[in-house]
C-alpha cells in the first residue's frame, strides 16, 4: 500500500505542476498586488479543490461529470470566469499604461475569493477527482477513505507548489513592480487567462 500511495503521490505531483488557470490567476494576483494576496489566492484555490473532493467522496461530482448539460453550465460559466479575469487584467492595464505606478491599487476582487470560485467553477476538477483519483486509490483503503486521502495529498501539493511560486515571485518584487514589467505581466496573464477561457469553453470533455 505504501508503494501504492508513493506512486500516487508522484502523479499527483507532476499534474499539479503542469502550467494552468490556477498559476495564470496567482500569478497575476502575487505581481500586482505582493505575496499576501497571492497567498490568499493559493488558499482558495486549495478550498475549491476541497469543495470537489467533497462532492467526489459523496458521489456528487460523478453526477456532474456524468451529465452533459450540468457539465456544459458549469464549464462555460468557468470559461466566462477566466475570460473576465483576463478582460479585467487588460482593461486595467489600457487604464494605466506602462507609467502605472507602483503603488497602483491591487486588482478588484477578494483574492481567496477569486481562486475559489475559478476552481468551483472547473467541471475538469470533477472529472479528473471522479475518473483518475479512483484508479490511484491504495488497494488497501476502502474506496471512500483512498479517495479522500488522495485528495488531501492533491490539496497538500498545491498549496506548496503554488506556495513556493508565489514567495519566487515575492522574491523578485522589485522587478516586478517597475511599471514597464508590471505592465507586461498584466498583458501577458490577461491573455493567457483569456485564452485559457477560450480553451475552456470549446473542450469536448
Amino acid at each position: 500500500m505504501v508503494f501504492e500511495l508513493l506512486a500516487a503521490t508522484g502523479v499527483l505531483a507532476l499534474l499539479t505542476m503542469v502550467p494552468g488557470p490556477d498559476m495564470a490567476v496567482v500569478t497575476r494576483r502575487a505581481v500586482a498586488a505582493g505575496r499576501r494576496d497571492g497567498l490568499l489566492t493559493v488558499g482558495g484555490i486549495t478550498s475549491g479543490l476541497l469543495v470537489w473532493g467533497v462532492l467526489s467522496v459523496a458521489g456528487l461530482a460523478a453526477v456532474l461529470a456524468a451529465s452533459a448539460v450540468a457539465y456544459t453550465v458549469v464549464k462555460l460559466a468557468g470559461a466566462a470566469y477566466l475570460v473576465f479575469l483576463g478582460a479585467q487584467a487588460l482593461w486595467r492595464n489600457r487604464r494605466g499604461g506602462a507609467a502605472a505606478p507602483v503603488d497602483a491599487p491591487p486588482p478588484a476582487g477578494n483574492p481567496w475569493r477569486t481562486g475559489l470560485v475559478g476552481n468551483v467553477l472547473n467541471p475538469k476538477i470533477a472529472v479528473f477527482y471522479t475518473g483518475l483519483l479512483p484508479t490511484l486509490a491504495p488497494s488497501g483503503l476502502s474506496p471512500h477513505t483512498g479517495m479522500a486521502l488522495l485528495v488531501l495529498i492533491h490539496a497538500a501539493l498545491t498549496v506548496v507548489w503554488l506556495s513556493g511560486y508565489v514567495l519566487l515571485l515575492a522574491g523578485a518584487r522589485s522587478f516586478f513592480a517597475r511599471p514597464a514589467v508590471r505592465g507586461a505581466m498584466e498583458r501577458v496573464t490577461g491573455v493567457v487567462l483569456i485564452g485559457f477561457g477560450v480553451k475552456v469553453a470549446t473542450a469536448t470533455s
